[in-house]
């Protein structure tokens, strides 16, 4: 159950000074800036001054020199508070920003189709990919060459159903696949055909089945023994998003996840943390929300 007045109180106590909110290391940081928006959009839309601060901490950040999963979070974030707040925050992004950080993007795309994680980096990532295909759609500007986007994807699926981040790599990682389901709903539509067939979705929904601990969260992998929330939420976000929810232990998983929950309101990362941060916090009631929603 969804306690949203105790939760709320966690993310609004997150808030730094300059509007923003910061992770374990402190200052405020666009990455987890944009976890605590997300998370207080589930919860219910906070008031305009808590609006007004975060919106002027967005557009700060546009005259610093940032990386580009900051720029992406930034991006994410701003989308998100001009949908709820009416705060026209894409608009006062200058022309010159969203050029220099297209261009930013396009530097990361390498041969094969994918987005690499840095501009030295040889090897495209899955998660790189997904993220700016995203970046580009809340942008309205098109991904550059979307079909061979998807294919470089659809490369990343192994024989047992899930998808890898590296191509070199061999084992599937339930947060890749959950990387490949979402950027290959994406580019469906730019590219004008089915990229999920139901083979697909079902070889993903085996891979997820398979990476059930013991203590009913998901895991990263097949090789490690103990689950984590953001195993989880990408676990469950994805077998919803493909419609098999029904292959959910939906009571294992919701016991886990309480098991993980802080009196003050916020959410350990597993088993072995002692700590609660923004980033697992939303996690936590994401993963609670989609219990409360799909299963009703």
């Amino acid at each position: 159950m969804i306690e949203r007045e105790r939760y709320c109180g966690f993310f609004l106590s997150q808030q730094q000074p300059d509007g923003g909110f910061a992770g374990r290391q402190g200052g405020s940081d666009p990455y987890y800036t944009a976890f605590a928006l997300r998370a207080i959009a589930l919860l219910g839309e906070p008031d305009s001054k808590f609006s007004e601060r975060v919106a002027s901490y967005l557009l700060e950040q546009t005259k610093r020199s940032v990386g580009v999963i900051d720029t992406i979070s930034l991006i994410f974030a701003a989308s998100l508070l001009e949908t709820w707040s009416g705060i026209p925050v894409f608009l006062t992004f200058s022309e010159d920003w969203i050029s220099a950080t297209l261009k930013s993007f396009g530097r990361l795309k390498r041969p094969d189709g994918g987005y690499a994680k840095t501009d030295e980096g040889h090897a495209s990532s899955t998660y790189q990919t997904f993220l700016i295909a995203l970046a580009h759609e809340l942008l309205e500007k098109p991904l550059p060459d979307p079909r061979t986007a998807s294919e470089f994807i659809l490369r990343q699926q192994r024989d047992e159903g899930g998808f890898v981040e590296i191509g070199a790599m061999r084992r599937s990682g339930t947060n890749p696949t959950a990387a490949a389901i979402g950027v290959l709903r994406v580019l469906e539509p730019q590219v004008g055909q089915e990229l999920l067939s139901p083979a697909i979705k079902e070889s993903v929904a085996r891979f997820l089945a398979g990476i059930v601990s013991d203590e009913g969260g998901y895991r990263a992998n097949t090789q490690i023994p103990f689950a984590d929330l953001l195993s989880t939420y990408t676990a469950l976000q994805t077998l919803c998003d493909l419609g098999y929810w029904s292959r959910v232990d939906s009571q294992a998983v919701e016991r886990w996840i309480e098991s993980l929950q802080d009196p003050a309101g916020g959410f350990r990362a597993a088993a072995w943390d002692e700590e609660t941060d923004v980033e697992y916090s939303f996690y936590g009631i994401a993963s609670q929300g989609l219990l409360l929603t799909t299963n009703n």
